[in-house]
């Protein structure tokens, strides 16, 4: 008699189906369009991913999809609707940029939405297995990405450095992968917290692979000791390409170390505890102090990501429910700081050119007062100053360190936090009490203007939005230690 195989639910996953999709129709629209602009293929993505957004949401419950490979809860549908809003404010921030350049391909904005695909099946991963596919979707899409201007010296260099130590980083986390399935038996999620609660407690193999897994992991979200690619690729990529990985791929690396730590290894919660503090630390202290002595903008940001994802890195350490909800409100934050600091690099031009370094910034306030504003008020959100949304995420973070008992930590990345403040602060001092030599360009693009105003007008009316995001990330939480 034959046996009948059911083919598994693919209901969870309707958004990531559907963007796998909208990939290939996108594809298969440019290829036979023809020509080179990505104006249309782009607003068809930005759309797609805003389709995808409602998919997300209007999915409820804890459901595994896939044999158990796959899973959709509301820590998922959290990470998701950020990293889906964050790949769609990077994309519209590329259409004036790719204009002005005259180097737009309709491929960036599907390799954009293949990315974003990587990206959501990481933080749905259930499994190792298909951990490493969703990575690495989102990995070779992003290679191609940071390279995508050809013609370019520095966008095919940044393209093959972040290849290079990106696959190095592949090759530890698979590593990682093999010793812990070669001990444990399994490479489930679920299996995996099974065997790790038997008597005995966890083997030196396991422990030692786990250390692999997370050096994978944190070159994802370049924090120190892998932090090297950072601030060549941000520098030598195109700015937009530069504003989607400071956004989307660090939501989904941070998300994804949460879901690993919390869940199956959740139990070894004193093993990599240790290790979390030190790169958390080590991150705080490098990105606090190696921005200071920056002269160009997007190097600069690559060294405030790095201080960042150590802060957010705190809240991983603390390994309760205050630091993961704590982490997951950092990450709402840092999404606007960033994308909006992004937005005015990006209108940065003198006569038609862009331009990096922090002196472009003397007597903005003279001459775009609005941008200047918009600008201070990212500052100080990054920097922490009350209200602002920057302030909410390391206050949480840092109060769950200290209910955890991690006092030290809590008190270096306050400091660290101070210290930081001093080139945020600089670059207001540079806007507002420098006088202006070549003042820059008066026309900004409506797009970026549009980018830039929302984003700031969040970031510094976000206590109006604190409570319902307060309650959907500890729900992502509670969704995530109770799973």
């Amino acid at each position: 008699m034959t046996a009948v195989t059911s083919l598994p639910d693919m209901a969870p996953a309707t958004a990531e189906i559907f963007l796998a999709l909208v990939g290939v129709g996108l594809l298969m629209f440019g290829a036979f369009r023809g020509g080179s602009g990505m104006r249309t293929p782009g607003w068809l993505a930005v759309v797609a991913l805003l389709v995808a957004g409602i998919l997300v949401v209007a999915r409820a419950g804890t459901v595994e999809a896939f044999y158990g490979l796959f899973i959709t809860d509301a820590f998922a549908r959290f990470a998701k609707v950020l990293i889906l809003l964050g790949s769609a404010l990077a994309m519209i921030l590329s259409f004036g940029y790719f204009d002005r350049e005259r180097g737009g391909r309709f491929e960036y904005p599907v390799l954009i939405v293949f990315a974003t695909l990587g990206m959501m099946m990481m933080v749905s991963a259930n499994d190792l297995m298909a951990l490493y596919m969703g990575l690495e979707m989102q990995s070779l899409s992003l290679y191609v990405i940071a390279s995508i201007r050809r013609d370019s010296l520095r966008s095919t260099e940044a393209g093959l450095k972040y290849f290079v130590l990106g696959a190095l980083s592949s090759g530890m986390l698979l590593y990682g992968c093999s010793l812990i399935y070669g001990f444990a038996g399994t490479t489930s999620f679920v299996g995996l917290a099974e065997v790790l609660q038997k008597d005995g407690g966890p083997s030196v193999g396991l422990i030692v692979g786990l250390v692999f897994l997370i050096s994978g992991l944190a070159f994802k979200v370049s924090a120190v000791p892998f932090h090297m690619w950072t601030p060549d690729v941000y520098e030598g990529a195109p700015t937009p390409v530069t504003a989607l990985f400071a956004v989307a791929p660090k939501v989904a690396a941070l998300a994804l170390i949460v879901r690993v730590m919390a869940g199956p290894f959740g139990d070894l919660l004193a093993s990599w505890q240790q290790i979390l503090i030190f790169v958390s630390i080590a991150s705080m202290v490098l990105g606090a102090f190696a921005a200071m002595v920056q002269t160009n903008i997007k190097r600069l940001m690559a060294y405030s990501s790095i201080g960042h994802m150590g802060y957010a890195l705190v809240g991983v350490a603390a390994g309760n429910e205050a630091g993961i909800t704590g982490v997951m409100i950092y990450l709402a934050t840092y999404i606007f700081m960033n994308i909006g600091t992004f937005a005015i690099i990006l209108s940065m031009r003198r006569e038609g050119r862009l331009v990096e370094n922090l002196s472009d910034l003397s007597g903005l306030s003279k001459t775009h007062p609005m941008m200047a504003l918009a600008l201070m008020v990212f500052m100080f959100s990054m920097a922490g100053i009350p209200p602002l949304a920057g302030f909410f995420g390391k206050w949480y973070v840092f109060m769950a360190a200290v209910n955890a008992g991690l006092f030290g930590l809590a008190v270096i990345g306050v400091l660290a936090s101070v210290v930081g403040a001093f080139y945020y602060l600089r670059i207001v001092k540079i806007m507002y009490f420098d006088d202006a030599t070549q003042p820059l360009d008066q026309h900004v693009a409506g797009d970026l203007r549009v980018v830039l105003f929302g984003s700031a007008a969040v970031t510094l009316l976000f206590l109006l939005f604190l409570s319902p995001v307060y309650d959907q990330a500890r729900a992502a939480a509670v969704s995530l230690l109770g799973a």
